[in-house]
């Protein structure tokens, strides 16, 4: 299958890792960058496709790589290697894997050819289209980075094989998502259906959301904010507890406070039914300041997307004391 986005193909395929030159063009020098939590098979398969000179380069599992020290090392390993502007970087991972090696891409040369072979659910339905790329900085997530669309996305399903369940679940929050802003049907299936077995529908249904959201604003001028739903409240729990939490988890939280009554307790038996928290406890202060520094805020306050009912969403600006109070709704004081 095929799904066209602005200006490059995203793949779904099964068993196609091994048959990445075939789809990309991959007859050149490429810099394959994964991490050390995906299976090694997986970015030699795509090395066996690429041209002479290609090579991967390995990093730390987990959101810590997604900063200035990570960047400058792919950006050098291309530099030793001799890349020029007609050589390419793939992404072999996640998210993290994904956003890091896009940005390196996007600054060498002013700009190389990025493919993006997303490995998780959460990438696979989520982060590896739409042209953001990122690191962190200062504690504040994604708020470095460029637009940077890839030139081809493969996802091949059946790596999913390999996650732990605590992962998988964690794409899926991403998929809730889609659902409660844009597709109720996709939503039900998570209300009514058993979402372990709808992977394929699952994925298809969250990257069509994706794609026309982001073809009608891909700079995220006014609509593609819609996708940040969870995030504002989400990004200020995840940067609080330092990896002790995924992001998929984070953001299941931060989308409580952003319902109606009725949708919150919709979206909760939702999240529960695939094993994601509703709430949490933490430093309510520091989750505050955190999303205050939210890309989304500005002198007036902050804009956030709120959902009162599933398949449906709104902008409203609000204020910090009311952000506050959305904070308190679901992190519970440590």
């Amino acid at each position: 299958m095929i799904i066209k986005a602005k200006g490059y193909d995203i793949i779904i395929e099964k068993n196609s890792l091994g048959k990445a030159g075939e789809y990309f063009d991959l007859n050149r020098k490429a810099l394959i960058v994964t991490d050390s939590g995906v299976p090694a098979e997986y970015s030699k398969a795509v090395l066996a496709c690429c041209g002479k000179g290609s090579l991967i380069k390995t990093i730390p599992q987990g959101e810590k790589s997604k900063c200035f020290d990570m960047l400058e090392e792919l950006l050098e390993a291309m530099l030793n290697a001799g890349f020029t502007r007609k050589d390419c970087v793939v992404a072999v991972g996640g998210g993290v894997v994904g956003d890091l090696s896009g940005f390196a891409a996007s600054m060498y040369m002013r700009g190389i050819d990025f493919y993006n072979i997303p490995t998780t659910l959460l990438s696979q339905v989520d982060s590896s289209v739409g042209g953001k790329t990122a690191i962190d900085f200062r504690s504040v997530k994604n708020i470095v980075g460029s637009f940077y669309p890839p030139k081809g996305v493969l996802i091949d399903e059946t790596v999913l094989s390999t996650l732990p369940r605590r992962q998988l679940n964690n794409g899926l929050a991403e998929a809730i998502k889609m659902g409660m802003t844009h597709d109720e049907k996709l939503f039900e299936i998570f209300e009514n259906g058993d979402p372990y077995e709808s992977l394929d529908e699952i994925i298809e249904r969250s990257l069509r959301v994706k794609i026309s959201v982001v073809n009608a604003d891909e700079k995220e001028a006014g609509l593609r904010r819609v996708l940040n739903f969870g995030h504002t409240i989400g990004h200020g729990i995840e940067s609080e507890k330092d990896g002790a939490m995924y992001h998929g988890e984070c953001v299941a939280i931060g989308m409580i406070p952003m319902c109606s009554e009725s949708a919150a307790q919709r979206l909760k038996k939702a999240l529960e039914k695939v094993a994601l928290p509703s709430s949490c406890d933490g430093d309510r202060e520091k989750i505050f300041e955190t999303a205050l520094h939210d890309k989304k805020s500005g002198a007036d306050g902050i804009t956030v997307t709120l959902c009162d009912r599933p398949g449906s969403f709104r902008f409203e600006n609000i204020s910090p004391d009311t952000l506050r109070e959305k904070i308190n709704r679901a992190v519970r004081e440590k």
